[in-house]
C-alpha cells in the first residue's frame, strides 16, 4: 500500500459517484515489514471507502499467500504477522477472508493459481454479501487454549461439518509451542474430536501456541470442506515489525 493518496485520487475517487455491490482486495505484500501498522491502516481503509460511498458494503479480501522460504526451527517473520493484522480485520462488520497459505507457489510472488483464490472468495461471499447464515465460509479459526499439564488443548470455531487433520496418520503439522521463556519450538499433536492436543517434550509448562507461523506454512488442518485453518498465535508478545510504523 504504497503512496496511498495517489492511489486513492487516481482510482478510487472518480468511482464514488457508482453504486458497488461489494470490494474483492488482494493486497499486503509490500506492507509485510510494518506489518503492525497495517492493523490500523487496512480497517481505516476500509471504513474510509465505506463512509465515502455512504453504506457498509461488503469488503472481502485475500490473505497473503505462501511464498520464500523458511527457517528450520520456529521464527518471526513480518509475513505473519502481516497475515495477522488481515485476520484482525475481520472484526469489522461485512467482511470475509480467503486464506490462500496452501495454493500458491513459495518461488513466485504472483501465484499462478487465481481459480482456487475465486472459489474460496465465493464461498465467503454467500455468507458475508448474500447473508446464507449456514454457509461454510471459513476454514477453523482460533477459539481458546487451555493447558492440561505438559500439553495444551485448542478449540476451534468455523470447522463446518468438521475438523480435519490432511495426514494419513493424524498427525499434525505448522505448530510451535513455548513457555514463558517466549522460545518457540515445534510441537507434535493429535485431533480429538474437533480439537487438537498440542505437546513437545522441551516445554514443561506451555504457555502460547503458535499456527502457521511463517512465509511459507506447512500447516494441515482444515474442515472437512476442504478449507485450511487461519494462522494464528495466541498472546500478545510484541513482534518484530511493532516499531516500523
Amino acid at each position: 500500500m504504497n503512496a496511498p493518496a495517489t492511489l486513492y485520487n487516481a482510482m478510487i475517487a472518480p468511482l464514488i459517484p457508482y453504486a458497488i455491490k461489494g470490494v474483492i482486495w488482494y493486497q499486503g505484500e509490500s506492507n509485510a515489514g510494518r506489518a503492525c501498522q497495517y492493523r490500523t491502516l487496512f480497517p481505516v481503509m476500509i471504513r474510509d471507502w465505506r463512509s465515502r460511498w455512504g453504506y457498509d458494503f461488503p469488503f472481502l479480501f485475500v490473505q497473503l499467500a505462501n511464498y520464500m522460504k523458511d527457517k528450520d526451527q520456529p521464527a518471526d517473520y513480518g509475513w505473519a504477522e502481516l497475515r495477522e493484522a488481515q485476520t484482525m480485520t475481520l472484526a469489522l462488520p461485512n467482511t470475509g477472508m480467503a486464506v490462500t497459505i496452501d495454493i500458491s507457489d513459495p518461488g513466485d510472488i504472483h501465484p499462478r493459481n487465481k481459480q482456487d483464490v475465486g472459489l474460496r472468495l465465493a464461498m465467503a461471499t454467500r455468507k458475508v454479501a448474500y447473508g446464507e447464515k449456514d454457509a461454510v465460509h471459513s476454514g477453523p479459526t482460533y477459539a481458546s487454549m487451555t493447558t492440561e499439564g505438559n500439553k495444551v488443548r485448542v478449540k476451534f470455531a468455523n470447522t463446518g461439518s468438521g475438523l480435519v487433520v490432511r495426514d494419513k496418520y493424524g498427525y499434525v503439522r505448522g505448530f510451535a509451542v513455548a513457555g514463558t521463556d517466549k522460545k518457540f519450538v515445534w510441537a507434535k499433536g493429535y485431533q480429538d474430536g474437533n480439537d487438537l492436543i498440542l505437546y513437545s517434550d522441551q516445554v514443561k509448562n506451555p504457555v502460547a501456541v503458535r499456527y502457521g507461523w511463517s512465509n511459507n506454512p506447512d500447516g494441515n488442518i482444515y474442515n472437512k470442506e476442504g478449507l485450511p485453518a487461519v494462522p494464528f498465535r495466541t498472546g500478545d508478545w510484541p513482534g518484530i515489525t511493532v516499531a516500523n510504523r
